[in-house]
């Protein structure tokens, strides 16, 4: 399908690209509301840490409600307003990066469709939002929500100076399985910390994939990545770092007290990790990007067997 004017350059004939104002397209690209897989990426370690914090809080006291569903709303809205202020940030800081490489040169702010003065205002604006997301929790968790900020500010700069700018991704994506658990709990405790680690080494595995894409134009302009790092390794680098993030995951479980139900999704979630690893082609970059987004099925494997862990607490 040929995408539509104005578009980037890897359009796909999505709603924004058809029915959406015209004048609301280059904004609702900065937000990437066009290609929601990254804000679902983002959300999932937030509700994963929110279930497990119901298999800790039903393992402690079987009549304890399985899930709090305002929580599972809340992050649904912030992962989503603050996923589209960190892509517009990105496209302020890597303007002129993004008009070196074909995937990116058609972006709203390269391309001329918004000023850098008008995305920093959409900035502001969703960055409000998600704030206004935050404050509805406790107030630990408003200041640990508040303290990821310096690690998604200084995220666009990392592929400039380092191979693992992924490790700096992994940090900011999976805040929410701290959040999630602080938001019950008013404090961290080992089952979130282990499970922030396994969704780091989840993270560096799939944008791992994602970078695959633009490793031939990264390569030119000097933009670092584990996918150029890794090379022909990547499969056996992906299998290290899904296999962490299966350990640290199944042991956050353990220590919050899961048990059978959690350990089938678990299981699942790892067959499905070996499957994309067998999948993917680095060569194609059509199949990285069909493999990539496949992790939003994972990770809804995850949190299907924690969530039902957790209603059906008598299992264990």
């Amino acid at each position: 399908m040929k995408p539509a004017a104005g578009s980037v350059a890897d359009a796909t004939g999505n709603w924004v690209d058809t029915i959406a104002p015209a004048w609301s397209r280059p904004y609702l690209r900065l937000s990437r509301l066009d290609r929601p897989i990254g804000s679902w990426l983002l959300l999932l370690p937030c509700w994963w840490s929110s279930a497990l914090a119901a298999v800790a809080a039903h393992a402690k006291a079987p009549s304890a409600i399985p899930l709090d569903l305002w929580h599972i709303a809340l992050f649904f809205i912030g992962a989503f307003a603050m996923r589209g202020a960190g892509c517009t940030w990105n496209d302020i800081v890597d303007r002129d990066l993004d008009a070196s490489v074909e995937r990116t040169r058609s972006r709203p702010i390269p391309s001329g469709q918004v000023s850098v003065a008008q995305a920093a205002m959409f900035l502001v604006l969703q960055a409000l939002t998600g704030f206004a997301v935050l404050i509805a929790f406790n107030s630990f968790t408003i200041a640990l929500g508040i303290a990821s900020l310096g690690i998604v500010a200084v995220y666009p700069f990392m592929k400039r100076i380092t191979y693992w700018p992924q490790i700096v991704l992994g940090l900011a994506f999976s805040w929410g399985a701290l959040m999630g658990w602080a938001a019950t709990f008013g404090r961290l405790d080992l089952p979130a910390l282990l499970l922030y680690a396994g969704s780091i080494s989840w993270v560096i595995g799939y944008d791992t994939i994602y970078a695959h894409q633009d490793r031939d134009d990264d390569a030119l302009i000097g933009i670092k990545s584990t996918a150029l790092l890794f090379g022909v390794r990547t499969k056996p680098m992906l299998a290290l770092f899904y296999g962490l993030a299966v350990i640290l995951i199944g042991a956050a479980g353990l220590t919050a007290g899961a048990g059978l139900v959690f350990a089938f999704g678990l299981l699942v979630f790892t067959a499905h990790l070996v499957w994309q690893i067998a999948r993917l082609d680095i060569a194609d970059p059509d199949n990285c990007l069909a493999v990539f987004k496949s992790d939003r099925d994972a990770g809804l494997i995850l949190f299907a067997g924690l969530l039902l862990d957790a209603a059906l607490g008598s299992l264990r």
